[in-house]
């Protein structure tokens, strides 16, 4: 398996890996399943909150194994801070994980449930100089989860992200994204899971604190399709349905999760 072209299938997915990034077995790993029963109720967990500014969103783009849009993060201008953070985190993308079907998709599983895709805002500590440096440090990156669910009800939120689609159908094609606030995405309740973790990408670094959404976003069945719609293939290869981008869930191997709320 050579470097570049880690993956989700059988021949350079999840499983293989370690092969060329031993941290992959680290004992930090994400994604994890999050069971009610063990997880620790911690009343001195702070709520969070995000201020972001619309004019920071740059581009969007499919790299061949997601969706991401890219934000502008010279300076504390989109910044994450609260909860279990110790100063402000500036966002850096979001990107978005899901199924080839609406009945899986997410990476982190609550009490045996996977949805039909998790998005997640990725933000680092600008103490550490800059985004290389954070990914070096235990305190490096903050990463907010959030649920997608089908339902009948969709967050018209999500509209913007999927409309751009048409225009990034295959891998390497890029489209500029302006004037976007993604704070639109966060659902009503803001409680939420917390655990020290890893980026669910190679090369897996555990830099990661999660602040992971309890209430999830609903999605149409339609919405869902046109994620599917994607290509992980470039655009003169035939088409191939850029699905199942996730990361099955890694051992806790002792890692505590604590939880905003009861």
């Amino acid at each position: 398996m050579a470097q570049s072209v880690w993956g989700y299938d059988s021949d350079n997915g999840p499983e293989r890996w370690h092969e060329n990034y031993p941290l992959a077995k680290g004992d930090k790993q994400s994604p994890i399943e999050i069971n009610s029963k063990d997880v620790h109720h911690d009343s001195s967990l702070a709520s969070w909150h995000a201020s972001y500014d619309p004019g920071a969103a740059k581009t969007i783009l499919n790299n061949g194994r997601t969706c991401r849009v890219v934000f502008d993060d010279t300076f504390d201008r989109s910044v994450l801070r609260g909860g279990p953070l110790t100063g402000a985190y500036r966002l850096r993308q979001l990107h978005l994980h899901w199924g080839s079907s609406d009945d899986h998709g997410s990476e982190h599983v609550i009490d045996g449930v996977r949805y039909a895709a998790e998005l997640h805002m990725v933000h680092w500590n600008p103490k550490h100089g800059n985004f290389a440096g954070a990914l070096k440090q235990p305190d490096g990156v903050a990463v907010v989860g959030i649920f997608l669910k089908v339902g009948n009800t969709p967050k018209p939120e999500m509209k913007r992200i999927l409309e751009e689609i048409e225009n990034i159908k295959t891998k390497g094609k890029e489209a500029p994204f302006q004037h976007f606030d993604p704070s639109i995405l966060f659902p009503k309740s803001r409680d939420y899971w917390t655990y020290h973790g890893s980026f669910t990408t190679p090369p897996c670094e555990e830099c990661i604190t999660w602040i992971l959404l309890r209430e999830p976003i609903e999605v149409s069945s339609d919405q869902m399709a046109k994620l599917r719609s994607l290509s992980k293939k470039d655009e003169n290869e035939p088409m191939s349905p850029l699905v199942d981008n996730w990361r099955p869930p890694q051992p806790l191997k002792g890692r505590i999760v604590r939880a905003s709320f009861k």
